[in-house]
């Protein structure tokens, strides 16, 4: 049998992610408590596992084509060897693919294989193109990523050590299996990368989700309001350029502090009321996921939605 550990994955989680502070981890958390929250209400089977979005870099093929892709999470103590039989995709990836094909976006399903137990370096993807007329097969990924400009040299992900104790056990694998899908990817090509925190589904719309962990904060132009940083806010619009079936989300797990993370409720806010009620000027922000300072756009607080059962079902 071939498989990872949870030790395993955070020894590669220590070495792939540049800093763990305090706002990456809590976001991370918000993140694994959305889930629990879905769970909670029913809607769980509506919510794909997180993934990444990456578009084309390098002069004069900038943003030309972009690229999703969603892995299967590696779960700890499970045979992944690679002469196992490949799993089909949940119906719901198809619907989620599809979703991003009518919009010009390649949506992909990744299926990991490991050669050497406990061995990070021996996990190998293969990915199958969603949402197309045809089914697919099965191609090493990410070789089979065609678009992208080739890195000259390896470039070396696994330069850090943070410290990533405080990453609960039951959210080591989906942090895990994300971090190795981005890092082979990253490895090997030249683009702009940016993570997909879900996607949820319904009947009629696909909406990408950015999920974040807030405290309110008040100011005398429009009262409470939460913040967004600039760059998850250009990337919903992103989505909102492609329009179509594809729509996005921001939601907000309101907390009483960031250090008891006591929660106060769940909102959520679509990407056009959003961009009709954010601010047009921009404010300085907290430490970001990456440890710098950063530039936010407010949202007043009393434009977001509760997120329960029966609103979810309303989108």
């Amino acid at each position: 049998m071939t498989r990872m550990s949870i030790d395993s994955m955070k020894e590669f989680l220590q070495r792939s992610i540049p800093d763990m502070n305090r706002h990456k981890l809590n976001g991370l958390l918000a993140e694994s408590d959305f889930r629990h929250h879905l769970d909670q209400l029913g809607c769980g089977d509506k919510l794909s596992p997180g993934g990444w979005i990456a578009r084309t870099g390098g002069s004069d093929i900038f943003g030309k084509r972009s690229v999703a892709f969603f892995p299967e999470t590696v779960q700890p103590d499970t045979d992944y060897h690679a002469t196992s039989v490949l799993p089909l995709p949940k119906a719901g990836f198809h619907n989620t693919c599809t979703a991003f094909y009518q919009n010009g976006i390649a949506g992909y399903y990744c299926a990991p294989t490991i050669r050497n137990n406990d061995d990070y370096t021996s996990v190998m993807w293969q990915c199958v193109q969603l949402g197309l007329p045809q089914e697919q097969q099965y191609h090493a990924f990410p070789d089979s990523m065609a678009g992208f400009t080739r890195r000259k040299r390896t470039y070396n992900c696994l330069r850090y050590d943070a410290d990533v104790a405080g990453i609960p056990d039951d959210a080591v694998p989906d942090e895990f299996t994300k971090e190795h899908l981005r890092v082979a990817f990253q490895n090997r090509y030249m683009a702009e990368v940016s993570d997909i925190d879900g996607i949820l589904w319904d009947n009629q719309y696909t909406y990408a989700i950015e999920i974040k962990e807030k405290t309110p904060a008040t100011d005398n132009d429009m009262g409470e309001y939460f913040g967004l940083d600039v760059g998850p806010f250009v990337k919903l619009a992103f989505y909102a350029a492609k329009r179509g079936t594809l729509h996005s989300i921001f939601v907000v797990r309101e907390v009483s502090d960031q250090t008891t993370r006591n929660l106060v409720a769940w909102w959520y806010i679509t990407f056009e009321r959003l961009a009709q009620y954010a601010s047009w000027v921009m404010r300085a922000g907290g430490k970001s996921m990456t440890g710098g300072r950063s530039a936010v756009v407010r949202i007043p607080k009393c434009e977001f939605t509760p997120l329960t059962r029966e609103n979810l079902m309303s989108l």
